[in-house]
């Protein structure tokens, strides 16, 4: 069915957290604030790594196309979000609904991607010490980039197109801040089953994939880690690896929270604050994570400070 075929709806209303003028004002600020903080927060490491040499690893130049997938990824959600606090009528149109979630689907799953990227490099670092920098190349490096970024379009593509070829007769009512692919198929008055099993099917690929990686990864990690002999040594091998397993944690348990659990009438604002947690918060949190318990970051970034006194 080609898109728009049937279809009656033109836009869609969105809910939004609370529809009390006095709170989204306050919400309004707040979420400012947040997305402020995320901002400076992921430009600043990006501009911290590749202004600071001694960063000019295979393990940096992943975590700042992290700050930079956090960025757009925070930005594709929170900038109507924003907007629509201000806002007594919450709504958005029908090409934009779909353009949202294309640029959301993508950067979450490039995101999710690049997650699993970051769990085998630090995989090489302290299971093959001495081949890291020929195993992860700067060739290397970028074609794992460009795959997390392909997988990215590949799936929101996809799911992008498949659902905008259902018909929308009504109602026009998402219950949420933002478009996502389960609350539009719900709205679709067409036959939904072929999308539902896109979702199945890529959404596990996905996740299942990155999941794996990462703990095979990460056994091994553990493994190697346990055979070393000095306390010391064993301690800074694992210090490596406890931002990146802080923020998959923050990423995954976010994404499980929302999406694989079921959802009810009775929790639609549980839902709704999972969705805040999941887009908004995790991409503000992932570069403090990284500045307060990795010593490099903090080394760098006293340098980067101690030159600017100098000027």
């Amino acid at each position: 069915m080609p898109m728009g075929n049937h279809t009656q709806v033109t836009e869609f209303r969105l809910t939004g957290l609370t529809d009390i003028p006095q709170l989204q004002i306050a919400l309004f600020v707040l979420f400012l604030a947040v997305y402020a903080i995320t901002l400076g927060g992921n430009l600043g490491m990006i501009v911290l790594i590749h202004s600071s040499p001694q960063l000019h690893t295979p393990m940096y130049f992943f975590l700042s196309n992290l700050s930079l997938l956090d960025i757009c990824y925070s930005s594709s959600v929170t900038l109507k979000f924003l907007t629509d606090l201000l806002k007594k009528k919450k709504v958005i149109g029908f090409a934009d609904c779909f353009i949202q979630f294309f640029f959301y689907g993508l950067f979450g799953t490039a995101e999710c991607y690049l997650l699993a990227v970051m769990a085998y490099d630090r995989y090489v670092a302290i299971c093959n010490p001495l081949l890291y920098f020929v195993t992860m190349s700067q060739t290397k490096c970028l074609q794992l980039v460009a795959i997390s970024y392909a997988a990215g379009i590949t799936n929101a593509l996809v799911h992008t197109v498949a659902a905008s070829r259902l018909s929308f007769c009504g109602p026009n009512t998402i219950n949420n801040f933002y478009c996502d692919i389960p609350p539009l198929l719900a709205l679709s008055c067409s036959d939904t089953s072929f999308n539902d099993v896109l979702l199945f099917v890529l959404i596990g690929f996905n996740v299942v994939s990155a999941i794996l990686t990462i703990l095979t990864s990460y056994t091994y990690i553990l493994i190697t880690i346990l055979k070393i002999h000095s306390a010391k040594s064993r301690q800074k091998a694992f210090s490596t690896c406890t931002s990146h397993l802080l923020v998959i944690a923050m990423f995954y348990g976010a994404a499980s929270f929302e999406y694989a659990r079921p959802s009810s009438r009775n929790n639609q604002n549980l839902d709704k604050i999972a969705s805040v947690v999941y887009t908004i918060v995790t991409p503000m949190l992932n570069p403090l994570i990284y500045s307060v318990r990795n010593k490099e970051v903090k080394n760098a970034f006293r340098k980067h400070l101690s030159k600017k006194a100098l000027f």
